[in-house]
């Protein structure tokens, strides 16, 4: 089946658990905790989303990681770019490194449209839109 890396699902969970610039920075260890990510898989990844300039890094004794824009501004696709690059997009359903617009292999339409259009839900969804989804989900599960 596809789907994005669990690296993307591991950035937007702990992201989520990040307050907007201005906010409380947060420990890297407790970011991990509430978001059940591994510290060692985070610590990796958190350089790759402060170079995005999708995260600060605060140092000192109150310091942390906050997000370095509103959730809002932030894209599903910044931050599956920033940690995996595009490599989730690859030109061949099939892993044919022949396939091309040119000498197109039986599915190469479909992976074509199908490739731009989850680009495009990348695109148009934020952080603000994963972070409303849980507390829904969370609400929800309360409510039962």
């Amino acid at each position: 089946m596809l789907s994005l890396a669990k690296t993307t699902g591991y950035a937007v969970e702990a992201m989520s658990y990040l307050d907007p610039p201005g906010g409380r920075p947060a420990g890297l260890r407790n970011i991990a905790r509430r978001a059940r990510v591994p510290y060692a898989y985070l610590a990796k990844r958190m350089p790759e989303l402060v170079a995005a300039g999708l995260v600060r890094s605060v140092r000192g004794k109150r310091g942390g990681i906050l997000l370095a824009r509103p959730p809002e501004e932030i894209t599903l696709l910044q931050i599956s770019e920033a940690v995996e690059a595009r490599q989730w997009l690859g030109r061949c359903l099939l892993g044919l490194v022949t396939c091309s617009d040119e000498r197109a292999c039986p599915v190469h339409n479909f992976w074509k449209d199908a490739r731009q259009q989850i680009e495009s839900t990348l695109r148009s969804t934020t952080l603000a839109d994963v972070i409303a989804h849980e507390q829904r989900m969370a609400h929800s599960r309360a409510a039962r």
